[in-house]
């Protein structure tokens, strides 16, 4: 087969829609290689997290070629991209991030649509109205154009049929794996050398995500103050809400025990993950929680949020709390780092519970809904 795929957010994202672009990408062409890849982005911007690609025999990279399409990139994406398509013979499009091209339906090459989260109609506040709208106008034409919609979770999936009536039998869910590295174990000195090289405490807790409203950072700092001895790295970066949080941080002398990283290679943040004692994710809702999974499979243990999809990544072994109720996080915490038992018990069994997310298995989910088209 000849498989296309909008790749702009492979090339231009370094956070969840990027990463998940390059994971299939990734998985497809090292388990089907027979396949030929092609990956449409409006600039093939250099990206060390794309450097599989140099040894992939089977993977073209695309970019707009006429005058007119390069000075109108958007454009291209959303529309013209169709003739190029055409031209390349491309047998299905899987538009993995919310979008098909306008005019697709039209010619004989099947389409695929991933669908992360409805959050914008979830939660309207959080996002400028335009955004909304494009957004609705886009996500809701998608999927009612797709041949096969891909649901990143079971919330998402009842989110599509709610929001967008969408029938039921046209959307499957396949879960979002990890990047490898973080399924893999890193080695006792590249551990050492990035806790030393970022100055961080022997014992720790983590915080991985945007630092934004909807992640819900300041809950967990609120919850520090009722921990004299906690420490906490968290990993991300942000604009405003981060300026809250920093001013709460100051406020309450927490500047000592907080540590803020952001523009880490992979290997760095497997490390700083398979070294904490415990990650925390108190966000208020996902799609999936990329974060919670790479806890799992560098083997440490998980508070999350109730409800949502985040079982569906943490398995039932990972604790589960009110993520705006200090109380319960700092109990959750407490109970897990008071206990060897219960630390070893939600390590391994959370590790077991991750296999289900392995490259071989969304590979060959991703694979039974193209042949199957």
């Amino acid at each position: 087969m000849r498989i296309g795929f909008d790749a702009k957010r492979a090339f231009l994202n370094n956070t969840g829609l990027g990463n998940y672009s390059r994971d299939t990408i990734r998985v497809l062409s090292n388990y089907f290689p027979d396949n030929k890849y092609f990956l449409y982005t409006p600039k093939a911007k250099e990206n060390s997290r794309l450097s599989f690609l140099n040894s992939n025999s089977n993977t073209f990279v695309r970019t707009p070629k006429s005058l007119l399409n390069r000075a109108l990139k958007s454009y291209w994406r959303s529309k013209s991209i169709v003739k190029d398509l055409f031209t390349n013979k491309i047998d299905i499009y899987h538009g993995l991030s919310h979008e098909l091209p306008i005019g697709i339906e039209k010619t004989n090459i099947k389409t695929v649509v991933t669908i992360h989260d409805l959050i914008f109609i979830r939660y309207p506040h959080l996002f400028k109205a335009i955004d909304r709208r494009i957004y609705y106008k886009k996500f809701k034409s998608a999927c009612e154009r797709a041949d096969k919609i891909i649901a990143v979770s079971e919330q998402t999936k009842e989110d599509i049929i709610d929001f967008f009536n969408i029938p039921e039998e046209r959307i499957t869910v396949i879960y979002q794996g990890c990047n490898k590295v973080f399924q893999s174990t890193i080695s006792d000195e590249k551990i050492k050398n990035t806790l030393s090289k970022y100055k961080l405490p022997a014992n720790y807790s983590l915080y991985v995500g945007t630092i934004e409203e909807r992640k819900n950072l300041l809950t967990l700092l609120k919850t520090l103050t009722d921990l004299p001895n906690q420490k906490l790295v968290v990993i991300g970066n942000g604009k405003s809400y981060k300026i809250k949080c920093l001013r709460f941080i100051s406020e309450y002398n927490l500047s000592d025990r907080v540590i803020f990283l952001s523009g880490l290679s992979l290997e760095e943040m497997s490390a700083i993950y398979q070294s904490a004692e415990i990650m925390i994710y108190p966000s208020i809702f996902e799609g999936f929680g990329i974060p919670i999974l790479e806890s799992l499979f560098s083997k440490t243990p998980v508070i999350t949020s109730k409800g949502g999809c985040f079982s569906e990544a943490g398995g039932k072994h990972s604790k589960y709390i009110n993520p705006l109720s200090v109380e319960e996080m700092k109990e959750a915490i407490l109970e897990i780092q008071n206990s060897t038992e219960l630390q070893n018990s939600m390590s391994e069994n959370g590790f077991e519970f991750a296999q289900k997310f392995t490259d071989d298995k969304i590979a060959d989910n991703l694979m039974e809904v193209y042949r199957n088209l």
